[in-house]
């Protein structure tokens, strides 16, 4: 029986109260999509395909991690574009939409264009969307429309996604349990400039976390490549969050400007579950 088996959702320390449930339910969440996403009848991608993956805002952040991790796992070429800034002279053989509702009109439209030359699956949250797609699957038990911040649909689609291409997310989960109960520091509570590094495909986790951010916790925050990032002379107010390794030259860079690194051994989607409590906890203090 897997650690995560026998666990039940908790509940999350903030500094306002208990948060949203939705947000906590994420580890049980990403264990049903990877159970579903081993079943023969999924309709995702294949090895050797070439895939275009889309998605609009956290889904877009998404997409653009399963891509890197698609490629890099040797399953593909595989391109992620926003939903309104797909290349249709592309030849693709399969179109993969992550789309929460199923409804919004840039996919709709981007959906009917390509019918009947590439096929195509919507993966989405929404138990009676409309058939936008060739195939759809239902992530139901991660809809969340009431929800303030985007939490439970993008982590995930991106954790179905991550499955189909033979990870194990049992360590992830543990993982996110861990997030969901830690105590977030007074410190990062109320800092309010943010620079989110990843390498690879936690660059799509921290271009996710930075939208999480600007969006909800009225903060300055920025993501970028780590390797393309050179801090400035002097942050002492800035939070530098590095999903992945931290090099040795960014460590002392950021206790020589007197910024702030917080970083992790946690899988980078589970340290996501942080960011999206302190956008929370964010928006709790702006509406207060």
């Amino acid at each position: 029986m897997s650690r995560t088996s026998a666990r039940r959702t908790p509940e999350i320390p903030t500094a306002h109260g208990t948060a949203d449930q939705g947000l906590a339910g994420q580890p049980d969440c990403w264990t049903r999509a990877a159970e579903l996403a081993v079943s023969p009848r999924a309709p995702l991608p294949r090895r050797g395909e070439r895939v275009a993956v889309v998605g609009s805002g956290p889904s877009y952040a998404m997409a653009r991690a399963y891509a890197a991790l698609r490629e890099s796992s040797g399953h593909g070429e595989t391109d992620a574009f926003s939903a309104s800034a797909f290349l249709h002279g592309r030849e693709y053989d399969r179109i993969v939409a992550l789309t929460r509702t199923g409804t919004t009109p840039v996919m709709l439209r981007l959906l009917g264009k390509v019918h009947g030359s590439v096929p195509s699956v919507a993966i989405t949250a929404s138990p009676d969307s409309p058939g936008i797609a060739d195939h759809t699957l239902r992530l139901d038990f991660a809809d969340e429309p009431q929800a303030a911040v985007a939490t439970l649909f993008p982590t995930t689609a991106l954790a179905l996604l991550r499955a189909h291409l033979g990870e194990n997310l049992d360590d992830a989960t543990d993982d996110a349990y861990e997030a969901i109960k830690e105590t977030l520091p007074p410190a990062l509570l109320a800092a309010r400039r943010f620079t989110f590094l990843g390498t690879g495909w936690t660059y799509g986790i921290a271009e996710a976390a930075a939208q999480l951010m600007r969006d909800n916790a009225d903060t300055w925050a920025q993501a970028y490549p780590e390797p393309e990032y050179h801090l400035g002379p002097s942050a002492p107010d800035q939070v530098t969050w590095v999903f992945g390794d931290v090099p040795d030259r960014l460590s002392q860079a950021i206790r020589d400007s007197g910024g702030t690194l917080i970083a992790s051994a946690r899988d980078p989607l589970a340290d996501l579950v942080r960011v999206q409590r302190l956008a929370t906890a964010g928006l709790a203090q702006g509406t207060a």
